[in-house]
């Protein structure tokens, strides 16, 4: 174990491709040297299990989001009640997110209307919330950016963007959060270039974009975090240092927990 303090800042424990061997997950990262792990929902389902997972595991912290992908197959009453949900445990939360919008899979105007309404309106009832806002913006990049421009506290989870626009993030005091992707994506790489150290947050987004031959999770963080300290022509400890550091500022975890507590 190289380092006991790294934290995977985004990751989808909570999800059913994790039902079978969910403990088994997270004892691997633990002996990982994963401390923390950030899970986020997505949709009322989700949001439940991230929030039972972080009283049934000490060093899962949950976020709670509806995801532009799921605010299109839902009525109203299926969205007012996930924002109901949203609002009810903003203290037992970290963060809320994922929210945002995907114009890269949703192409219909209409539904990117919606999207962009949805995500307007969590973002108008939850102003009392002090913590991060993670967002899903795929495509639409600067668009969210508008959006969220007066929030004090941003993640853009697995951004893919420019690096202009990237840069624009930077300005508004907002971070990047890279995904597993960086190990083999040339545009990840050259992204993981450019952001400089103290605004970067790492993440696998597992179960999803693994670096290895199989699921995605939590563990698999130390492949990101060797690959952008080679990027960096660093160390792995520095890397790892610095996103935990950062992770630990923007959602307001301060508690030092070790592995060992990844069992129940």
């Amino acid at each position: 174990m190289r380092n006991p303090l790294i934290i995977d800042s985004h990751c989808h424990i909570n999800f059913p491709q994790f039902n079978s061997d969910r403990g088994d997950a997270l004892s691997r990262a633990g002996r990982s040297g994963v401390s923390e792990i950030i899970t986020s929902g997505i949709d009322l389902a989700t949001n439940t299990t991230a929030l039972k997972l972080s009283k049934d595991y000490s060093p899962v912290h949950p976020t709670l989001g509806l995801s532009p992908n799921r605010v299109e197959r839902l009525n109203r009453e299926g969205i007012t009640e996930t924002i109901r949900q949203i609002n009810d445990h903003t203290e037992s939360i970290v963060g809320i997110g994922e929210i945002g919008l995907d114009y890269h899979h949703c192409k219909d105007p209409n539904l990117r209307e919606k999207q962009e309404r949805i995500f307007k309106e969590i973002l108008g009832t939850t102003t009392t919330f002090e913590g991060a806002v993670i967002l899903h913006a795929r495509d639409a990049e600067e668009k969210a950016l508008k959006i969220v421009e007066n929030c004090d506290s941003v993640v853009f989870h697995c951004y893919g963007g420019s690096i202009e626009t990237m840069n624009e993030i930077l300005d508004h005091g907002f971070y990047i959060s890279l995904a597993t992707l960086v190990c083999f994506s040339q545009h990840h790489r050259d992204l993981a270039r450019e952001v400089p150290l103290d605004r970067l947050l790492v993440e696998t987004d597992s179960p999803y974009l693994s670096p290895r031959r199989r699921r995605n999770e939590p563990a698999f963080i130390v492949d990101a975090i060797t690959t952008i300290a080679n990027i960096k022509e660093t160390n792995f400890e520095k890397i790892a240092q610095k996103t935990t550091e950062n992770t630990r500022k923007i959602f307001n975890i301060y508690r030092e927990r070790p592995a060992e507590k990844w069992e129940r």
